[in-house]
Formats: C-alpha cells, structure tokens, sequence
C-alpha cells in the first residue's frame, strides 16, 4: 500500500516540477518579446564608432566653410564666383544636420532606447537628403571654375586667377568628399536600423501560433505537422 502511495504520488510530483519549468521558459519567452526595437540586433559600438566620424565630419565640413568664406573676401570681386558655394551656405546647415545626426548616434550606441533609435533614424534619413544636396551644389561650382577661368583671365593677372581656381577646386573638392562619406554613413545607420526592426518584426510575428492549429485537439495537430 505503501508502494502505491508513493507511484501514485510521484506523478504528480513530477508535474509539479514540470510546470515551474514551462511556466519559466514562458515567461522567458514573453520577455524577450518585449524587447525595445533594435536593442539585441544593433551594435551600440559600430554607431558609436560612426556617430564619432560624423562629428569629425561635421567639424571639418565647418572648418573648411570658414576657410572658403575668407579667402572670398581676401580676392577682387571677380573671384567671388568661385567660392559660389559660399553663398548656399551649405557649410553652415550641412554640418549642423551631420552633427545632430552624430551625436544621436553615439547616445543611442551608449544606450539603445527606442526614442533614442528612431529619432536617430529620422536624423540621418534627412542627413542623407542634405549631402545629396550638398553634392549637387558642390559639383556644380567644380563645373563652373572652368568657365569662369578664362572669363577671369581677361580682366585678371592669369597667375591670381588660377590661385583662386586652384583654391577653389580643392577646398570644394575636399567638402565633396566628406559629403559623399557622409552619405554612406547615414544610409549605413538607416540601413542597420532597417534590418534590426525587420528581424524584430519576424520573429514577433513567428512567436504567435497559428488560429487554425490552436482550435484543434493536440492529436490532430500532430498529425497535419507529420
């Protein structure tokens, strides 16, 4: 009697232990699927790293809009045409929208909240707008040094007139390329958050059983998966 006692007993011993268990792995289960978006699949160091160049970026961008704005006022009035990208002020509106975009990324790399990953995310989409933009005015003054070469060369000495190309070519040439680095950049950290949200998505979107499945009995369930 003793003995069947104890055999009876032992299964629901075991159920007992059971059911911690599964009631754990759920709970396991629920909590990771409320996980801020992008939090487990971003990479807090590369966004800091890129956030780091950005502000560089933006420094530089800023420097160099300094440099081009005094050597336009240092020439005659003649050569203020090329320095054309002076007067866009692309310089100015295209580094502030860098830096912005380099510090929400680095504060997002140190903490990846979902505010802090979205507004990164609107930040450097309208970064990108910006250097395509800047890239247009910049090319724009490269192509228009040439003409007004020999347009200079004739009310000029020929020497200070390729001075001001020569400086001009490279100090637009120069923001030509930080523009473009920082068009890769911010389609980078778009790109990355993309994909981290579309992971998220699908494995929320796998977690939940499928209705038609859930109304059967379990026997019938099994036997439509084999």
């Amino acid at each position: 009697m003793a003995s069947q006692e104890v055999d009876r007993t032992e299964p629901g011993a075991a159920c007992a232990g059971d059911a911690p268990g599964s009631q754990g792995g759920a709970a396991g289960e629920d909590s990771s699927a409320y996980r801020p978006l992008g939090r487990s699949q971003n990479h807090p160091e590369v966004l800091q790293v890129l956030g780091a160049v950005q502000i560089l970026n933006a420094a530089v961008i800023l420097a160099l809009g300094g440099i081009t704005h005094s050597l336009k006022n240092s020439f005659p009035p003649s050569g203020y045409f090329f320095f054309s990208i002076v007067y866009t002020g692309y310089s100015i509106w295209g580094a502030i929208f860098f830096l912005v975009s380099g510090i929400l990324a680095v504060f997002a790399g140190k903490k990846p909240t979902k505010t802090l990953l979205e507004s990164s995310f609107g930040m450097h989409i309208a970064s990108a707008t910006m250097a395509v933009v800047g890239t247009v005015f910049l090319s724009m003054n490269l192509f228009a040094n040439k003409p007004l070469l020999k347009g200079c060369q004739s009310s000029e000495p020929p020497d200070l007139c390729i001075y001001m190309e020569a400086s001009s070519n490279g100090l637009v040439s120069l923001m030509l390329v930080l523009a473009l680095l920082e068009l890769c950049i911010a389609c980078s950290v778009a790109v990355l958050w993309l994909k981290a949200n579309c992971c998220h998505l699908r494995k929320a979107i796998s977690s939940f059983p499928d209705p038609e499945e859930s109304r059967m009995p379990p026997n019938e369930s099994k036997e439509i998966q084999s």
